[in-house]
């Protein structure tokens, strides 16, 4: 399972050039599942997601989580973050999960968040969409469950 977190200001996502997720301050998680991934892996990755201290205390430090500050979240499913592209020119999504099940862990990724973040949104998934973002710092970071 791997997610890349990246510290917003806000954050959107459009299908069809209608926004179906909006954010202020927060994280954009875009969320991707290997085909060998199980369920339990999505409670380490929520726990580490809403706790992860990447946010400016009083002394400009990262020492806040998403909980600490009453963040808000984007979840976006994306299977291309588990490409291999160590051959050729072509990305293998051979490792990416599989569609329904893919699908079925992202809705319990999404319900286990909504247990710890009051304000979550998401975009639609394996809708092709436009996700848009003012990156605060920048802050990204690549997790890997």
């Amino acid at each position: 399972m791997r997610a890349v977190i990246q510290r917003v200001k806000e954050a959107k996502v459009e299908v069809d050039q209608k926004i179906v997720g909006e954010i202020d301050q927060g994280l954009l998680v875009l969320f991707g599942c290997r085909s060998d991934d199980t369920e339990n892996m999505i409670d380490t990755l929520v726990e580490k997601i809403v706790n992860m201290r990447i946010f400016a205390d009083d002394l400009d430090k990262m020492n806040l989580s998403l909980k600490d500050i009453d963040g808000q979240i984007l979840i976006v499913s994306q299977f291309t973050l588990l490409a291999d592209t160590k051959k050729g020119r072509r990305p293998s999504f051979i490792n990416s999960m599989e569609p329904q099940k893919a699908n079925s862990f992202y809705e319990k990724f999404i319900k286990k968040m909504k247990d710890h973040i009051k304000i979550v949104q998401t975009g639609v998934f394996g809708a092709k969409m436009q996700v848009s973002l003012t990156n605060d710092g920048p802050v990204t970071f690549i997790l890997d469950i």
